[in-house]
């Protein structure tokens, strides 16, 4: 699959690299012609920035190659859908990762900000569901999280621990879409965990086993529910300034009024390559 777009990836690599943005490698999903690509790890801005112009970057290049390079969450309801699992672990002054403890475990500040990320996903879920489209990903046993629980090495869970070298422990988050803006999915993610980290808040203990047979807490499941949470969460008040959340509800419950006049196939045009 991804031979019969060498000349495509080859010219994506080469923009990345002119643009210094750390794409990494590429692999085939599950879906038709679905594609991931691995960002590498850096300070939370410059990852926003690189994610924003990465999806900028190839959607532009598919055209030039006669392609459509879409970031719905969602595109096609017989195939995968299209997350953007976010990693990340915390440094302190003198570069030392302080989720590392010695141990497989981690350190009590991972369990804290796991705490904080768990008490902030049901009121950030517009942010990383941010249309309609999105909540079509977001169903059981479809490669993407619906409850809110953590795990080690488990990616069935929302929140997953990946085994690796203690240095480079940390959180993978799994619940936004690729259709999520990085810099508020990012605010979001390191807003809550930080929270956690303050309150030295404990985390539930980590589930065993596939979490959609289990007895969780739920995502809110569709877009008018998202957006209701968001915008009365006092934990989100405290990531993001009254204006902002009163502005991304107001946008968002027009988007949501506008959606309601369009058919399925109008919808999938207008956000084809636009999100």
């Amino acid at each position: 699959a991804l031979n019969a777009h060498d000349a495509f990836f080859s010219d994506f690599y080469a923009a990345c690299a002119a643009m210094n943005i750390s794409a990494d490698t590429a692999s085939s999903e599950s879906g038709q012609g679905q594609y991931e690509i691995n960002l590498m790890h850096g300070p939370a801005m410059k990852a926003a920035d690189d994610a924003w112009l990465f999806k900028l970057l190839a959607k532009g290049l598919a055209q030039q190659h006669g392609h459509a390079a879409t970031f719905m969450a969602k595109p096609f309801a017989q195939d995968a859908g299209s997350g953007l699992h976010v990693h990340f672990s915390i440094l302190d002054k003198d570069g030392g990762n302080i989720f590392d403890d010695g141990t497989n475990a981690g350190s009590d500040h991972m369990r804290h900000a796991v705490a904080g990320c768990l008490d902030g996903m049901i009121a950030s879920t517009l942010v990383f569901a941010p249309h309609q489209n999105s909540f079509a990903r977001l169903v059981p046993g479809a490669h993407a999280p619906t409850g809110v629980c953590w795990a080690y090495e488990n990616r069935t869970a929302s929140i997953r621990i990946p085994e690796g070298p203690g240095i480079a422990r940390r959180i993978e988050h799994r619940v936004a879409g690729a259709d999520a803006n990085p810099y508020l999915l990012l605010a979001s993610i390191l807003g809550a965990a930080l929270q956690g980290i303050e309150a030295k808040t404990p985390p539930p203990a980590p589930i065993d086993g596939n979490a959609y047979e289990q007895d969780l807490v739920n995502l809110p499941t569709n877009w008018r529910e998202a957006i209701a949470t968001f915008s009365d969460s006092k934990i989100v008040s405290e990531i993001f300034s009254s204006t902002l959340i009163r502005n991304f509800e107001l946008t968002k419950n027009q988007e949501c009024a506008e959606i309601d006049r369009l058919t399925a196939s109008e919808q999938k045009a207008l956000y084809l390559e636009r999100v």
